[in-house]
Order: structure tokens, then sequence, then C-alpha cells
């Protein structure tokens, strides 16, 4: 969450982030993630819910005890994708998804008044500018999004657990093909939407960039509730695509598994839970009890 508001929630809380890295040493930081118990109305435990963080800096500790708890005894792990630490196979997706010849120039993409911060973001990014020429608009929105985060993906919550689940099993909602392919199937204009309001986001949370980083090492629940309706969530066709109907297809998935051998800890962007079209209140709507632990 160390990223601009809504475009950022998209980066590393929503998706799974694109790039690796390897993790270095650092002074540690405590964080109390979002993590929920799923009780059926017996008040028996059927699972867990644990809000991940795609992309973290050094030195964050936050493996609580009840982490490690839901961690020890779930006997299977569900995730966002099933390839996120495949980092060559996951880059070349996005390539050849993100590519198009013979596009306008980033700077000709956004409305007049945002090519003057377009062009200050673009400064301050490492990518080489002329990468962006035949770079569609929604994939140009995540690798500006990127730009002055300090979180590192080989730090992401995700892939810790992961490793963590080494001999058990572990599924994905989605891959990334079928992941970035919600991006690259948005209609031009919602397309635009994401790019422009990255810049703007940008601008807004110069200030403070890292608000909802601190968020989530908070667990600040209500706070990352609000940002799921703010921004370019706020925009009902993009609140639909990247939020509120994957989460109905991922509790789809997950209804059938609850109530029976093996109990699931559910480790996914924590976006997804929180919020009126969270995954914490669609399955509340079903009957389960949700509590923090």
């Amino acid at each position: 969450m160390s990223l601009f508001r809504s475009i950022a929630l998209a980066c590393t809380l929503l998706i799974a982030a694109c790039s690796g890295g390897e993790p270095d040493g650092g002074d540690e930081t405590t964080a109390n993630p979002l993590l929920y118990e799923i009780a059926n109305a017996d008040g028996e435990v059927e699972g867990w819910l644990l809000g991940t963080i795609h992309a973290l800096p050094d030195g964050v500790s936050w493996r609580t005890a009840a982490i490690k708890d839901a961690i020890e005894a779930a006997d299977i792990l569900w995730v966002e994708i099933d390839d996120q630490t495949n980092d060559a196979g996951r880059a070349e997706i996005f390539a050849r998804l993100a590519r198009t010849p013979g596009l306008d120039p980033l700077q000709e993409r956004v409305a007049p008044d945002l090519r003057e911060p377009l062009e200050m973001i673009l400064a301050r990014s490492d990518i080489p500018l002329d990468q962006f020429h035949s770079t569609e608009d929604w994939a140009a929105a995540i690798l500006l999004a990127r730009v002055d985060a300090k979180g590192k993906p080989a730090n992401g919550v995700d892939r810790a657990v992961i490793r963590d689940f080494e001999g058990r099993p572990i599924r994905g909602f989605e891959t990334t093909a079928s992941q970035l392919g919600i991006f690259d199937t948005l209609p031009d204009e919602d397309q635009q939407d994401l790019l422009e309001g990255t810049v703007r986001e940008w601008m807004a949370s110069r200030d403070n960039p890292d608000w909802l980083l601190q968020a989530w090492l908070a667990g600040d629940e209500a706070t990352l509730a609000r940002a799921t309706g703010e921004g370019i969530l706020a925009y009902p066709e993009l609140h639909e695509a990247l939020l509120a109907g994957r989460n109905r297809r991922w509790v789809a998935s997950l209804l059938p598994e609850l109530g029976k051998q093996p109990k699931p800890l559910v480790a996914v962007g924590t976006a997804h839970l929180v919020g009126p079209d969270g995954l914490v209140a669609m399955l509340e709507a079903e009957g389960y009890t949700l509590t923090r632990r």
C-alpha cells in the first residue's frame, strides 16, 4: 500500500506484483495485519482469512502469534494466483499483454492538465521512456504506480506464506494470465481512467505516499475499507472489474471447501477482505461468523 491511493491499492493490496527481487536485511518494523477466523453457525472454525500486501520494505515483522497459529493449523493455502513465484513467466505474460505497436505517445493519452505531472513521474522512473511508446494504458498505470514505492515484491506476504506451506497443498483463485487479463480487457475509457487516475493520485499523495502501507502495518480496518471506495475504485466499472466481481467468484470457489477437511487459510490482498464488497461481508451474508484475531 505504498503507492497512490486506489491504483496503489491495486498494485499492493489488490493484485499480485509483477516483478521480483531479493529481500535484504534492515531495521525491524512490527505489523498487525488483518486476520479473520471463519466459524460456522455452531461456532466451529472452518478456516481463516489473512489480508496480505504484495510488496513490503525490508525488515517488517508481520507474523503475529495468531497468524503463526493459523498457518500451522490450516491444511491448505488459497492465494490469488497459483504462479506468483514464477517471476520470469509472469514478466513474459505481462510483456505480451501490455504491448500494442503504434500507440500514441503516453503524454498524449492523458488530459492536457496531467501532462506536466506525468512528465515528473516519468523522470523519476527507472523505466526507459521509449518502453512506454507501445505500452497500453492499463500497463503503464501499473508501471508508473511503482515509481517511488518503497516496498519490494520479494518481501510480499503472499510469497512468504507460500514458503511456509511448502509440502502442503496450495491453490490459486486466478492465474497471472487471467488476473492481468482483467486489466487488458477493460474498455479503452476505463484504461484511460486508470492511467489518468494514477497521475492524479501521485499528485495528491506526494506529501504522504505511505499512508496505505501504514494502515496495513497497523491493521487499520476502517482506513483500508474506506480506501476500497475511493479514487480509481470509486468508478463503478473499475470497482466491479477489479474488486467486487473477483470477490464473488472467489467466494463461489471457497464456499464448497468450507465445512470439510482440509481447512483453508485464504491469503489474498487486504483490499479483498474489507468493505461492503469484501470477502468478510460476503461470507457473513452466507451465515458465517468472521472474528478478527
